[in-house]
C-alpha cells in the first residue's frame, strides 16, 4: 500500500539573487513549508547555515512539526574519483543524516559544461556509486537526482541511458525530477516506466517550455501531476513527493510560491493518496 508524503525543496528560495536574502534562514523556510501544508523539507547541504547541526535542526523541525525528507548533496563529481573536498562534504552530510532515520541522501551533480562527455558520465557514475555505498554502510539511503540545464551532463535520453543504467541498485535509487525529464526532451511516463524499479524519491516542478527559463508555477504548466501521482499510488510508492518550484515568480516571492504549491497539492494531489 502506498505511503506518500509531500515536502518542499529549498531551491525555491535559492534562485538568482534572491537566495542571498535567505542565507542562514533555513528556519524560515521550514516554518513556511510547514504553514503551507507540507510535512517535510529537503535542504541543500551547503546552504543549511547554523542548522547543519543535528541538535539545532531537530529542534527547529520539531517546533514546526515537520520532518527532514532528505538533504540534497550537490557536488561537481567531474573526476574518476571524488576529490578530497567532495568526499568530506559527502561524509559530513551522511553523518548528519544518520541522526534522522529515513531521510534520504539526494545526490545532485553541479552542472558545469558538457565537455569530455563520455568520460565524465562514467566519472559521475563512479562517484555517485561510491557515495551511495558509504551512505548505505552508515544506514542512510541514497538516491540520484539528474538535472537539465544546458551545461548538465545528465539531461538527455542518451545521458540517462548511461548514467541511470550505471547506478548500483544495491546501494542507490533514482530521484526523477519530472520537470527536468521533460526539459531534457524525454517523455515523463515512458522514462518513469523504464526505470520504475529505482524510483524511491521524486521531485515535482512544472514546465511550459517557453523561453530560456521554461518553468511554470505549479499547476499552470504542461505536466500531468495527477497522472504521475496516480502512477505512484498504483505502484505502492512509499516515500516523498518533493515540490521544487523554479518559476519566475519564485525569484521574487518564494514564500508565496511555496504557499501556492501547498494549496495546489491540497486541492489536487492530497486526495489521491
Amino acid at each position: 500500500m502506498a505511503n506518500i508524503k509531500f515536502g518542499s525543496e529549498v531551491y525555491t528560495w535559492f534562485m538568482q539573487e534572491t537566495g542571498k536574502a535567505y542565507d542562514n534562514k533555513l528556519d524560515h523556510m521550514i516554518q513556511v513549508a510547514a504553514e503551507s501544508g507540507f510535512t517535510g523539507i529537503e535542504p541543500m547541504h551547503f546552504w543549511m547555515g547554523d542548522l547543519f547541526d543535528a541538535s539545532k535542526l531537530k529542534d527547529c523541525l520539531d517546533a514546526n512539526k515537520i520532518e527532514l525528507a532528505g538533504i540534497a548533496l550537490v557536488c561537481a563529481w567531474n573526476e574518476a574519483e571524488e576529490t578530497e573536498d567532495e568526499k568530506k562534504q559527502a561524509d559530513d552530510t551522511i553523518e548528519l543524516l544518520t541522526k534522522f532515520p529515513g531521510a534520504k541522501l539526494c545526490t545532485v551533480q553541479l552542472p558545469t559544461n558538457r565537455d569530455n562527455l563520455e568520460q565524465r558520465r562514467l566519472n559521475l557514475v563512479s562517484c555517485v556509486n561510491a557515495v551511495s555505498k558509504r551512505a548505505k554502510e552508515a544506514g542512510v539511503h541514497a538516491s540520484f537526482h539528474p538535472n537539465s540545464p544546458p551545461t548538465s551532463i545528465n539531461r538527455t535520453q542518451e545521458d540517462y541511458d548511461v548514467i541511470i543504467n550505471g547506478l548500483d541498485p544495491e546501494v542507490t535509487g533514482w530521484t526523477p525530477d519530472v520537470g527536468h525529464v521533460i526539459n531534457g526532451g524525454m517523455d515523463i511516463m515512458d522514462t518513469l516506466n523504464k526505470w520504475a524499479h529505482l524510483v524511491d524519491h521524486i521531485h515535482y516542478k512544472d514546465w511550459d517550455g517557453v523561453g530560456e527559463e521554461p518553468w511554470a508555477l505549479m499547476g499552470t504548466g504542461k505536466i500531468d501531476f495527477v497522472g504521475i501521482t496516480k502512477w505512484l499510488v498504483d505502484r505502492d510508492f512509499s516515500g516523498w513527493i518533493i515540490c521544487e518550484d523554479e518559476c519566475e515568480r519564485a525569484v521574487g516571492d518564494p514564500d508565496g510560491v511555496t504557499r501556492q504549491n501547498g494549496e495546489w497539492c491540497k486541492e489536487h494531489l492530497f486526495p489521491l493518496v
